[in-house]
């Protein structure tokens, strides 16, 4: 009969005898750390790395503003009687958007009518009166005075027919002002001043139109960009173009798609800022696009010459500092996946993704594991390649 107190001399006897035969067993197999632990060796895909030209990106927050915004006034005073608009509708130029009571004007035009009729009987009657004197001079039956004026009535005559039709020429021009017109084509906003109210004139805003096809894209670059340009293109890594070609990101991250092109810069900087105001001019033609709209903006036409660039995806984040795996031959032969820290500089769009221009860390022919990291759990892990042959980027 085994008692309870042999019972759990055997059980210690066997947990002390279990490791002991665990390290025997292992004393005869390869180091685990040595050959990644026991795991297979990670599936990656690599890229030879080399310089070459790449476009370069510029990006910028953006404000979009209409081409032209136009406030809506009348030109004279009087009883706002008819909007002829619907709010936030297309309207051509020269099309009318509001009419004023134009009665009074169109008294003051019959009267002024009637007083250059006046003007011009009374012309008429001292040509008359000339012709006669003219004639009674020659037979000597009246004066060389009496002539003279005769002569000068006519002068004043004519001077008040003038007179008569620039003063009726005005009065029509009034009359012309009771129809608010809008002196561009464009989306008219909302009235401002109801039917049957008394406009007082140039005064009061009646509403605004704003021409939305092209468009202005107004945004900012600091100095210390354009200053890190005019370097690079003096030392000749990179090319600016004659004019930068824009491309707006909306705010739900789709593309615009129409291209703009930059048509100003300012040449201050704002001393508030440090930055300097540029503007670019895009088509709207479909009015997508709306004023006050906030985007962001790529500015495309350079190119950086002689860049090591990876893709994105293939740049780390290591907690001190970004990191790329290269591609390395491991002590006991074969190959594992080596991290090597690296400055990040700009980003590029290449084919099928984006990249990040490599500053520093990488030279031509390194080669980096762009697919897999996720499968890389330590420095030196052993790697086997997806494909025989890397790709060159």
């Amino acid at each position: 009969m085994i008692t309870r107190s042999a019972s759990f001399r055997v059980a210690i006897g066997a947990i002390v005898l279990f490791p002991l035969v665990l390290l025997s067993g292992c004393s005869d197999a390869p180091n685990a750390a040595e050959q990644g632990g026991g795991m297979p060796p990670a599936v990656v895909d690599v890229i030879t790395v080399k310089p070459q030209s790449v476009p370069l990106l510029l990006q910028s927050p953006a404000l979009l503003a209409g081409s032209r915004e136009v406030e809506i006034r009348a030109r004279v005073g009087g009883i706002l009687e008819k909007r002829h608009f619907n709010e936030g509708a297309k309207v051509s130029a020269e099309q009318s958007l509001f009419s004023l009571d134009a009665a009074p004007f169109q008294a003051t035009v019959n009267r002024n009518q009637a007083e250059l009729s006046a003007a011009r009987a009374r012309q008429t009657q001292a040509e008359r009166t000339l012709n006669r004197l003219q004639q009674l001079r020659k037979d000597g039956a009246v004066s060389q005075q009496a002539l003279d004026d005769a002569l000068s009535a006519l002068d004043v005559a004519k001077a008040d027919v003038k007179t008569a039709e620039a003063v009726l020429q005005q009065a029509q021009l009034q009359l012309n002002y009771t129809q608010v017109r809008s002196p561009i084509a464009g989306v008219v906003s909302r009235e401002l001043v109801s039917e049957g109210t008394l406009v007082s004139g140039p005064d009061m805003l009646l509403t605004y139109v704003t021409q939305l096809d092209p468009m202005y894209v107004r945004f900012s670059i600091a100095e210390r960009e354009q200053l890190k340009l005019r370097a690079e293109a003096q030392s000749g890594a990179v090319t600016l173009p004659a004019q930068w070609q824009v491309k707006l990101l909306l705010a739900d991250g789709s593309e615009y798609n129409q291209t703009g092109v930059v048509d100003f810069a300012d040449v201050r900087i704002n001393s508030q800022t440090g930055t300097s105001e540029m503007k670019a001019e895009i088509s709207n033609p479909e009015l997508l696009l709306r004023p006050g709209q906030f985007v962001r903006i790529e500015l495309e036409g350079a190119v950086r010459h002689n860049a090591i660039v990876v893709p994105q995806n293939a740049v780390l984040d290591g907690g001190t500092g970004k990191f790329v795996y290269l591609l390395a031959d491991g002590e006991q032969g074969g190959k594992v996946a080596m991290p090597a820290p690296v400055e990040v500089g700009d980003w590029v769009k290449l084919n099928g993704g984006n990249g990040w221009v490599i500053k520093s860390g990488l030279k031509a022919g390194d080669t980096v594991i762009v697919e897999g990291m996720a499968r890389i759990f330590f420095p030196g892990m052993p790697v086997q390649l997806a494909q025989a042959n890397p790709a060159q980027g």
